[in-house]
């Protein structure tokens, strides 16, 4: 399995606003440690997540900087970039671009697709901007 080709494909899909497709390579059983306000921990819960992001950050961009494999896990440091022209964590669309980093860790099953993620973004400069 080419565990870094699917990760950069995660990113691929979300910046085409393909969510489904993007769900296709959870797992079933997936699991999210981060924690996502209102929603399920599961792979229904991430793509509802990210159809907020993108109805908030219609230009949403997910660039991959860094990306390592070892074993059945893949760490990618992530740029991600965008403008809010709509409601954000029950903040209005403010018209202003973001441009702040994030590490995303995924563990892979043994079919290739990904059972567990955890994330760590840079809120804080998120919200200063």
């Amino acid at each position: 399995m080419d565990h870094a080709t699917t990760a950069r494909r995660v990113y691929d899909l979300i910046n085409a606003g393909e969510v489904d497709a993007f769900g296709d390579l959870l797992a079933d059983d997936f699991v999210e440690h981060e924690e996502l306000p209102g929603l399920a921990p599961s792979k229904d819960g991430v793509k509802t997540f990210f159809r907020g992001q993108i109805a908030a950050f219609p230009d949403l961009r997910m660039t991959v900087e860094d990306l390592i494999t070892d074993g059945a896990k893949a760490v990618a440091r992530v740029r991600y970039t965008g403008t809010q022209l709509g409601a954000f964590n029950g903040m209005p669309a403010t018209g202003k671009a973001v441009d702040v980093q994030l590490v995303d860790i995924f563990a892979f099953a043994d079919d290739g697709r990904i059972s567990e993620h955890w994330g760590v973004l840079d809120a804080l400069t998120m919200m200063q901007q």
